[in-house]
């Protein structure tokens, strides 16, 4: 019995303390306030959120509901709720431009943006998302200390994107579909030509132009295998001292033969002299 007791009475306490904490009707905005940052020193994220926005609803307008606005956003990426975070983000953005933490809120909701971007195989909404606000906030900062930083992360998600679309390519090949491998090929080439993906893609997509034009009617065969020599003509432009070079005048080579078979013999002969 006086065990049970003795417990009540804490659990009396406890809850007396945490009510303590909690903003309460008739508080004044800078005690709401201190309330609110208390418990996001203390870490308490999802309480401090909520405290937060209760001095935004009756602060607004005024240096607490500005800071408010602010360690609101933290609290919500604090606590990994990254989608609410950039949102509030923004919103600190829109309702405080001249504030000295404009450029901190810009790149936190580039940030909260980019913990958003998900696997290569999902969906990449959030990684547009979050390389548009990093390219905006370099646009707008060029000479912040946190460019560099921008900078990896956009090269980081691009090759997210080039291998979302090398994968696919790759799918097609596999399944022998090679004009829709050829075509997924090119996309990494032609949007994302900086990319780890570009250079192989390249080498890939000569290859699948041949297996395209040895699958097709013969009279389709010609235009089809010189697009692989055509993708060759780019990758010496582009990678002229690419790691896959020697692949890549591999099929070249077994695309000119192709051509000067269909040519004839003739053909043949100006193609391995103009060589």
């Amino acid at each position: 019995m006086k065990k049970l007791s003795l417990l009540l009475v804490v659990l009396f306490i406890l809850a007396s303390c945490r009510s303590q904490e909690l903003i309460r009707p008739g508080d004044s905005l800078d005690v709401a306030y201190e309330k609110a940052f208390s418990l996001y020193e203390e870490e308490r994220w999802r309480d401090a959120a909520s405290a937060f926005e209760t001095v935004i609803s009756i602060g607004r307008g005024t240096e607490f509901g500005q800071d408010a606005q602010y360690y609101l956003a933290k609290s919500y990426y604090n606590n990994r709720q990254f989608l609410l975070a950039a949102s509030e983000y923004e919103r600190y953005s829109q309702q405080h431009p001249n504030s000295e933490r404009r450029q901190e809120a810009d790149f936190m909701a580039a940030r909260s943006y980019y913990n958003l971007s998900p696997r290569y195989n999902i969906d990449q909404t959030k990684t547009h998302r979050a390389i548009e606000r990093f390219r905006l906030f370099i646009a707008r900062y060029p000479n912040s200390d946190r460019v560099d930083e921008a900078g990896e992360k956009i090269e980081e998600m691009r090759n997210k994107l080039a291998r979302k679309n090398y994968e696919a390519a790759e799918f097609y090949m596999r399944t022998n579909r090679y004009n829709a491998a050829a075509i997924y090929y090119d996309i990494v080439i032609d949007r994302y030509p900086e990319s780890r993906y570009a250079e192989r893609s390249l080498v890939k997509q000569i290859d699948a132009y041949i297996q395209f034009a040895e699958n097709s009617v013969p009279a389709r065969q010609e235009e089809r295998f010189q697009k692989a020599v055509e993708s060759y003509e780019k990758y010496l432009e582009l990678f002229p001292r690419g790691d896959n070079r020697s692949r890549a005048e591999d099929l070249y080579d077994k695309a000119r033969e192709a051509l000067a078979q269909i040519r004839g013999d003739d053909d043949a002969a100006d193609i391995t002299a103009s060589s």
